[in-house]
């Protein structure tokens, strides 16, 4: 559906302030240098297996991470090779080597250190405990395969072989294996980077990242987030376009919310396209692809965020809420727990994403939201009963409603309670969790109020006098402006005990108790006069008593009666003997 000449564009929901480029640019800097230091504080990546297959077990067959390690032993003399490598001592790791004449060995060290960084990783853990090194790898005795290189015409391997130094019983690197280092060295990519860099910046950071990729992690941020602010300007024009088409403003709303999260999030996968520049290792690679992907995982949540505050927006411009105090004051307090619950999982999803351990925190929350569910029953209750209420309109503030056998005026609707001003001008509060149970009658909902009556005629009137009233009363109904005229119902319905009884029935199509009163009045003044007009009366109840007693008394009662008939007047009566029976 397009639109034809919109009359102005609708007012956007700012959710983000005008802010300058460098504060975004320094938030940026916080979110991700946030993430990098939760992920270097999780400690969860481990070094991952070596290229090559490592053995798995020892010459007795038993587990090599289970048994002792020997001092002699190829884990002992990589392990320590590795440690004065990353300390920056590559004289001394040089005596891990079997190193040709007159060649440079703390050289040679530094630069076999890079090799296997960049295509072994070697995890020392995997390496044989045993002084004798893997007997069953078919290599003979004191000799140690650690992995291969790649090379353009196949692969080489890397050894070690068992030799007794001065220093006593170590295994190195062979001397096959060292000739060929200057040639793997050659073929690196971050080779010139390597020959020109300070030493001080060559050594190994936290989570294995060289001390000049931290230095440059902040500029390729910046970078991404500059492409990331280009690219997120255009999809969002592209985006803006298709919004525009539709007829509602909530699409417009969301689209302005979603700048910074799709800004942030297109800066992420700029910043992962230019990770391979940086010539990572293993290990930092894998912990900056899980901390790019942490970052995505903020990057939604912020937009969900974004979306609950533009859904409550909407919700309380509509009509029905606008009407509604208590759908106001609900819709605030479900957009707050419904964050409050997005921020909970994602807190936990980037943990997670990070490395964290948060088995033991969902645990925490589970229980500690059983103990609140217990804890706080009737108040959830009363809560759901208010949505309940709300979502129903049951009853609004101001109308006139009969609860159960409660009759009152509705004052306020809370979150936990409503208050309900009776006749008497008390006020009675009534849980929400219980009244959404209770037979709930409203009285300003009717759309016309009814006129309803029984008028009783003297048992004189004549059938004609009878025929004038009800032509009369239907007559003056239908010609009243404000009477429903689909049906009035006036009918001679019966005899009564002291009364021809004759039934009103009819509708006045108005919704105020004032005004239907002042009608009322008016109508029934209008009975009157068609009823003395017709030449009959209203009966009144009567009731005729007949009193008797016992034995003479009754005939003496029966005489005087007759006394009194013959002559008109009434004759004295005797008081009756001590010896007759008190008169009842």
């Amino acid at each position: 559906m397009r639109r034809t000449d919109p009359p102005d564009p609708p007012k956007r929901l700012r959710l983000w302030p005008p802010m300058m480029w460098w504060l975004r640019a320094a938030l940026a800097f916080a979110l991700v240098s946030g993430c990098l230091l939760l992920g270097a504080r999780a400690g969860e990546l481990a070094p991952p297996s070596p290229t090559s297959t490592p053995p798995t077990a020892s010459a007795d067959g038993e587990d090599p991470d289970a048994a002792p390690v020997a001092p002699d032993s190829p884990r002992a003399s990589m392990r320590e090779f590795f440690e004065l490598s990353r300390a920056g001592d590559y004289a001394a790791a040089a005596r891990f080597l079997d190193v040709p004449p007159r060649a440079d060995g703390a050289a040679l060290a530094q630069k076999l250190k890079a090799v296997l960084d960049r295509h072994m990783w070697l995890d020392v853990e995997t390496l044989s405990p045993h002084p004798q090194g893997d007997t069953h790898d078919n290599l003979g005795a004191g000799v140690e395969q650690l992995g291969k290189i790649p090379t353009r015409t196949g692969t080489q391997t890397v050894r070690l072989v068992r030799r007794t130094t001065p220093d006593g019983v170590r295994w190195i690197f062979s001397r096959a294996t060292v000739e060929r280092v200057d040639e793997w060295y050659a073929r690196l990519e971050d080779r010139w980077l390597r020959d020109h860099l300070p030493p001080a910046l060559l050594r190994p950071g936290p989570r294995e990242l060289l001390w000049w990729q931290w230095l440059a992690l902040p500029v390729v941020a910046l970078a991404g987030w500059l492409v990331g602010m280009v690219l997120s300007y255009f999809i969002r024009a592209g985006l803006r376009r298709l919004v525009a088409r539709t007829d509602s403003t909530l699409d417009d709303v969301l689209l302005g919310g979603a700048r910074g999260p799709l800004t942030f999030a297109v800066a992420l996968l700029a910043c992962e396209a230019a990770l391979p520049w940086l010539g990572l290792y293993v290990p930092a690679e894998q912990f900056l692809d899980k901390v790019v992907r942490a970052g995505l995982f903020m990057a939604v949540f912020w937009f969900v965020l974004r979306a609950i505050d533009a859904v409550g927006g909407r919700l309380l411009a509509a009509p029905t809420t606008r009407d509604n105090p208590a759908a106001r004051s609900l819709v605030p307090l479900m957009g707050k727990i419904a964050k409050v619950a997005i921020l909970i999982i994602g807190v936990i999803a980037v943990l997670s994403e990070l490395g964290y351990p948060v088995a033991s925190l969902i645990a925490g929350l589970g229980i500690g939201g059983v103990a609140l569910a217990l804890a706080a029953q009737k108040t959830v209750e009363n809560l759901f009963g208010s949505v309940s209420i709300g979502v129903d309109r049951a009853l609004q503030v101001g109308d006139f409603v009969k609860v159960d056998t409660l009759l009152g005026t509705v004052e306020t609707i809370g979150l936990r309670s409503t208050r309900i001003r009776t006749l008497d001008r008390t006020l009675v509060t009534i849980p929400n969790g219980k009244l959404a149970d209770l037979q709930i009658e409203s009285y300003t909902a009717r759309d016309r109020m009814r006129l309803s009556c029984i008028l009783g005629l003297v048992y004189e009137t004549t059938p004609a006098q009878l025929r004038a009233v009800l032509e009369g009363f239907e007559r003056a109904l239908r010609e009243h402006p404000l009477i429903w005229p689909d049906d009035v119902v006036v009918r001679f319905v019966g005899i009564g005990p002291a009364s021809f009884d004759v039934e009103i029935m009819a509708w006045f199509q108005t919704k105020d108790f004032g005004h239907f009163r002042a009608l009322r009045q008016e109508v029934l003044i209008t009975f009157l006069e068609i009823i003395g007009a017709a030449g009959t009366r209203l009966a009144y109840p009567t009731r005729t008593v007949h009193v008797t007693t016992r034995g003479a008394e009754r005939a003496l009662l029966d005489g005087a009666g007759d006394g009194k008939a013959a002559s008109g007047r009434e004759e004295p009566r005797q008081a009756p003997s001590a010896g007759a029976p008190p008169s009842r």
